[in-house]
């Protein structure tokens, strides 16, 4: 990744170039200059030409050993070509010619997209899956140490974790089980990106591409399984409504007197009918059914009429 230029140490740089280099240039370089402009020595010219440079160069010399980072960057430092450790935030001096700097890196979370197009599933279908994945440089030495370039290495570990993923998968889970895939996934660039000291922090999976066909299909066949599941409920409730009977009606059989006390309680549930007319009278009683039948024949004249 590029880091852009910080401009406070480019001030600081240059302000610190031109104390060193004015005060200089007029004590050692202008004299020679001031003699070519009399006409007293023309030599002199190039002699105050290399005595210019060498100045500028001292200069730059100095101004380049003092660095400002801001809190989110780190620089990776090296004595004499071995790694000494990192530096930063902050301003500090690094001396020239014994110590130089590798890479300077920016250390913030950074997110990128991955994508893997027409990728075959375990059950061979081909689909398009895109991923967010969401970094950090957890330790800037390795990063700019271990690996070249780690963010085009996180991407391509990113990138073949991502079809390894689709390929030991079925459609099913890529779509209905994503949490899952996407912590199977970042456990497996996780794993790569720590040995040069990146931190995966999450995975998303952000798209799943399915052919039109296919979306119908799954459609059909979760409809068909969502009143397979409901015919099941059913089928279990009834079979527990039969047991609760089964229970009762033992109940009722073993104790004394329950039969009658529910019998009551029916007739009480049926009196709440506006409609319903309730006879009591002996069962084994002859003029009681007498009663009840000719009640019952005026009830049947009144419905019809």
């Amino acid at each position: 990744m590029s880091i852009v230029k910080n401009p406070v140490q480019v001030f600081i740089r240059n302000f610190i170039r031109l104390v060193i280099f004015v005060p200089l240039w007029l004590l050692i370089a202008l004299p020679d200059f001031s003699r070519v402009w009399t006409g007293a020595y023309a030599g002199k010219l190039l002699t105050g030409g290399i005595k210019t440079v060498v100045i500028l160069w001292l200069a730059n010399i100095i101004a380049g050993m003092f660095y400002i980072l801001p809190q989110w960057e780190r620089l990776v430092l090296l004595r004499l070509g071995k790694s000494v450790g990192t530096r930063g935030p902050g301003l500090f001096i690094i001396p020239p010619f014994i110590y130089s700097v590798a890479r300077i890196l920016d250390v913030r979370i950074q997110t990128y997209e991955v994508k893997a197009t027409k990728t075959l599933t375990k059950d061979n279908i081909p689909i398009d899956v895109t991923a967010a994945i969401e970094l950090e440089v957890e330790n800037p030495e390795k990063a700019a140490i271990a690996v070249q370039d780690y963010w085009k290495t996180t991407e391509w570990a990113s990138m073949e974790a991502l079809k390894s993923t689709i390929g030991g998968n079925d459609l099913r889970p890529l779509l209905s089980e994503t949490e899952r895939i996407a912590t199977d996934l970042k456990a497996i660039i996780d794993g790569a990106a720590s040995d040069y000291g990146i931190n995966v922090r999450a995975v998303r999976i952000t798209d799943v591409g399915t052919p039109p066909s296919l979306v119908e299909e799954l459609a059909v066949i979760a409809r068909a399984e969502r009143a397979a599941k409901a015919k099941q409920i059913q089928a279990d409730a009834e079979v527990k409504v039969a047991n609760s009977l089964a229970d009762a009606s033992r109940v009722l059989s073993e104790a004394e007197g329950s039969l009658e006390l529910r019998q009551i309680q029916a007739l009480l549930d049926i009196s709440k009918e506006e409609s319903a007319m309730v006879i009591v009278y002996p069962m084994d009683g002859v003029m009681g059914g007498q009663i009840a039948a000719a009640a019952a024949g005026n009830q049947t004249q009144v419905n019809k009429g």
